[in-house]
């Protein structure tokens, strides 16, 4: 498996605009080949998001079908360019495969 872990800055006065165009990306995502998942976490003032795939290869063709969709969905929620934390193979995990 492959992880993306990326932290973006959003704009909070967006947040009511927020939920459709992050249903419309994980809509997009899902439709991947090789894409298995995501978690959303908010901390009040960024996203942090971690997209897995089941390998780089799937990450990323995922990336060059949807990339600008979903760049162009995100950017009037965020407020600058999102961070990069981390990219590379999962070496661990311990998920129960529940979806909230």
């Amino acid at each position: 498996m492959h992880a993306i872990l990326r932290r973006y800055a959003y704009d909070p006065t967006r947040l009511d605009d927020a939920r459709g165009a992050l249903a419309r990306v994980r809509a997009l995502h899902e439709q991947q080949p090789g894409y298995a998942g995501s978690y959303l976490i908010d901390d009040g003032t960024h996203w942090v998001a971690l997209n897995l795939w089941q390998s780089q290869q799937a990450a990323d063709a995922g990336w060059d079908a949807i990339g600008a969709q979903v760049q162009h969905l995100l950017e009037p929620l965020v407020a600058g360019q999102p961070q990069l934390i981390a990219v590379g193979p999962v070496i661990a995990a311990d998920l129960d495969g529940h979806r909230l």
